[in-house]
């Protein structure tokens, strides 16, 4: 039995991944602990998405590397900046995002001196494995694999490849599990939830009507999903929302408000059609949380494009901007274009963060107006 740590970074779906290492490691008597200091092994479950999280892990190797740590990557890192690992981590195994079932084989040879390389794109179901749930009332469950766009500042494409989903009946079956045993919410994600099905024919909301059907006491929080996407069938979209096991929350990243940086970032949507489901939402379900995300200091972003991104914030009211400031990201068509001064990317951020927290301070006395009044 060997004493493993398992470091974990990302986002849900690498979590879940980093759960599904856990229980496949346990079923093979090996021991998950909590610290590094007791750990024989130590499995960094990495992120490329930001630059920052990137340095961070790096460093976090190095101390490991430092205290003569066994170690073994997994995570987005070993595909989508492969290179680079070799030159920090040159005896550490590398496991990429498709092949965690092989952990225990990985583990071994570690153990006997060889670290291996596995980072082939080969179709893998996470779905039916062994998993360390560290909740018993919140599960995650992922619904694919990869997306079917390629944006033009994401790493995360080189690392997950295509999009690959997992057959609705196949989830649909887990999700039936996680009900009998007494899981209260699930969480749907994958690297886009807007794409799934559309390599099987399908799509979002067919998965959707499926997983309603399943009878229980559960309520369903559906990830992250691409505008390019959603766009084909929000209308649809919005009403399966109406359902009482849905929670009244989507996020459907914006990334900018400017029509020629989403051209430029290759997303394939405009302002205008954002607007459109942003507008259906709210609609058909008054009071859903809608979340977004921005990335300020686009390489090609002028003072009009910023402007343009501040007003959309003005006008929308998101409940919810995740704020991201431009770090170009290795391989990536975005990391071979003259950068913004820091400067200028760190004022941008600062503003649109005081515009953003302006509007949900407005918005909610707003709403506490129209309360009043009603009550009235």
């Amino acid at each position: 039995m060997v004493s493993i740590n398992i470091l974990q970074y990302g986002c849900t779906a690498n979590y879940d991944n980093g759960n599904i290492l856990a229980g496949l490691l346990i079923e093979n008597n090996h021991s998950i602990v909590n610290n590094t200091e007791e750990a024989d092994v130590v499995i960094v479950n990495s992120c490329t998405v930001k630059g920052k999280t990137a340095d961070k892990i790096h460093h976090k190797i190095r101390e490991l590397i430092e205290e003569g740590k066994k170690l073994v990557v997994t995570g987005c890192m070993p595909a989508a900046d492969n290179k680079l690992l070799k030159e920090i981590a040159p005896k550490a195994a590398l496991i990429s995002t498709q092949n965690i079932t092989e952990i225990n084989n990985v583990i071994s040879k570690l153990l006997e001196g060889e670290n291996l390389i596995l980072t082939n794109k080969r179709k893998e179901i996470k779905l039916g494995l062994p998993k360390l749930n560290p909740d018993n009332k919140i599960a995650s469950l992922q619904i694919s694999e990869g997306c079917a766009s390629h944006c033009g500042f994401c790493s995360t494409k080189l690392a997950k490849g295509n999009l690959y989903s997992y057959p609705k009946e196949k989830i649909v079956e887990e999700m039936k599990k996680y009900v009998e045993q007494g899981y209260k919410r699930i969480n749907l994600t994958s690297t886009d939830n807007g794409c799934y099905g559309i390599d099987l024919g399908y799509n979002l909301v067919d998965l959707l009507k499926d997983v309603i059907a399943i009878e229980g006491d559960f309520k369903l929080r559906v990830g992250m999903a691409n505008p390019e996407h959603v766009k084909k069938y929000y209308k649809e979209l919005a009403d399966i929302y109406k359902n009482e096991k849905i929670m009244k929350f989507i996020h459907i990243p914006v990334q900018a408000g400017s029509d020629k940086i989403l051209e430029e970032m290759n997303r394939k949507y405009t302002v205008e059609e954002y607007k459109r489901i942003v507008e259906e939402f709210r609609k058909q379900i008054p009071g859903i949380t809608i979340a977004t995300d921005i990335i300020v200091g686009y390489p090609t972003e002028d003072d009009s494009d910023f402007v343009k991104t501040v007003e959309l914030v003005k006008e929308l009211k998101f409940e919810v901007i995740n704020i991201s400031k431009f770090a170009s990201r290795p391989r990536t068509k975005a990391n071979k274009l003259k950068q913004l001064t820091s400067e200028v990317i760190k004022e941008r951020s600062v503003e649109l963060t005081k515009v953003y927290l302006e509007t949900k301070e407005n918005k909610e006395i707003e709403e506490e107006l129209i309360e009043i009044d009603i009550l009235e």
